[in-house]
């Protein structure tokens, strides 16, 4: 019976509220029951009784306008919610008390719009708590929240919607578009916010973070998809300046996609419209991938040279530069390049120290025997030097060190050309210039 009466009248007053308001002072017409069940309710509710505010609560509800107090609104979804989550292997009433909780959220959007931005917050989060069953229902629900709240939306809203579109798309119930889309409003929305210490811009980072990383496994945004979902909108819209930026921003988080005409027209919008380190490193990768090594490097050096990156930004640029000159044959800058990347950012100096001795190994050097075979003590320098930086690659230094310890000169060759072991000794080659101590096998 207890069931029929709060169903009945959640329907009764969303029905008629509307009607009677105009002709209602503050309590209603049955003002004497509503004052009383709602002193009755309060003061259960406040001791956290819920099982004996809930009758008051009902009767209070029945009595009441919804004008008369915000709070006969929201504690009644409190009320409600306590509700549910006693009958979760009830699963039909459960889904009549989730129904009602709805309808209590859109009364207090109705009637308390000043609070409407919360409520509908709230809505969504139980909406994602208690309608998980119903995926479609789910996403439609969030979908409207988030149209209405825009960039008030809670964060971890956006990833709960983006995550009910994957799982919809995955089981053929949603087109790729319609989930490129709900990451692109998160990414939009989650821009324009901002936040109001340390901590909300972290919890905001993280939740950016958790989007991308979905949007990416998800394999929604495979490259044929991007292509054929933004293609004719960036040829109908050649300058957009918002349009380029999305499609750089996915197109380069998707492997091998950003070797193609449309990311280089996305690219070329952004760095003739908003000339920035951004949109020379988007060229860099462009160039890099079809290995124009020469526009590679001329668009990297100038992200590196740009005055408004930082210096975290561009030790990545540095590492990321000396990784690809060296693959590409130019020991020289790619050694000078990881040298900057560990001057800029320490942080970065386990791997760079690592990369420089893989270019001093690597590198052909002339001369006699010893300057041929000096290079290895200089590697070994640089690999000692990595493991200390970061004990996470200590394996693969030592590893590399025992391969070039290998190529050491004998005691009696060192011998025949002046050198002995713990001598300083300077080594040139490549372009390459480092003091090292000399080495020999036993």
């Amino acid at each position: 019976m207890k069931r029929i009466v709060l169903l009945i009248s959640v329907a009764a007053m969303a029905l008629f509220a509307s009607s009677t308001l105009s002709a209602q002072g503050k309590y209603g017409p049955d003002s004497t029951n509503c004052i009383k069940y709602l002193s009755y309710y309060t003061e259960y509710y406040k001791q956290k009784n819920y099982d004996s505010a809930l009758p008051n609560w009902r009767k209070a509800y029945s009595s009441c306008p919804p004008t008369a107090r915000y709070s006969l609104l929201s504690d009644g979804t409190t009320l409600i919610r306590n509700l549910i989550n006693k009958n979760q292997k009830n699963p039909v009433y459960k889904q009549q008390l989730v129904d009602s909780l709805m309808t209590i959220y859109n009364q207090r959007v109705e009637f308390w719009p000043k609070y409407a931005v919360s409520s509908l917050n709230n809505k969504a989060l139980d909406m994602y708590n208690y309608m998980k069953d119903e995926p479609k229902k789910l996403y439609e629900g969030l979908t409207e929240v988030i149209n209405a709240t825009k960039a008030q939306t809670r964060p971890n809203i956006f990833l709960f919607q983006l995550s009910t579109a994957v799982d919809l798309y995955k089981n053929s119930l949603l087109d790729p578009e319609s989930v490129i889309n709900v990451y692109e409003t998160a990414i939009k929305y989650l821009a324009e916010v901002t936040p109001k210490n340390d901590v909300e811009k972290r919890s905001i980072d993280k939740t950016v973070e958790d989007i991308e990383s979905l949007f990416i496994t998800s394999q929604v945004a495979s490259c044929d998809n991007l292509i054929a979902l933004f293609g004719p909108r960036v040829e109908a819209n050649p300058g957009d300046l918002d349009l380029a930026k999305n499609v750089v921003r996915m197109m380069s988080m998707t492997e091998g996609c950003t070797n193609n005409d449309l990311f280089l027209k996305a690219v070329t919008t952004m760095y003739e419209k908003e000339p920035s380190h951004t949109s020379a490193y988007y060229l860099y990768k462009l160039y890099a991938g079809r290995n124009e090594i020469e526009n590679a490097v001329k668009y990297m050096e100038e992200a590196i040279n740009s005055e408004e990156s930082d210096n975290t930004t561009d030790a990545g640029y540095l590492y990321e530069l000396a990784t690809f000159t060296f693959k590409n044959g130019n020991t020289a800058k790619a050694y000078t390049a990881a040298q900057k990347a560990v001057e800029l950012d320490q942080t970065l100096a386990g791997k760079a120290y690592m990369l420089m001795g893989t270019i001093w190994g690597s590198v052909v050097c002339g001369g006699n025997d010893i300057e041929q075979r000096a290079k290895y003590w200089v590697a070994c320098d640089f690999m000692n030097k990595a493991k200390a930086a970061d004990e996470s690659l200590a394996e693969d230094a030592n590893n590399l060190i025992r391969q070039y310890a290998a190529y050491f000169p004998q005691t009696a060759e060192a011998f025949m050309y002046d050198v002995t072991d713990g001598q300083s000794y300077t080594v040139s080659c490549g372009g390459m210039r480092a003091t090292t101590t000399v080495r020999t096998q036993k």
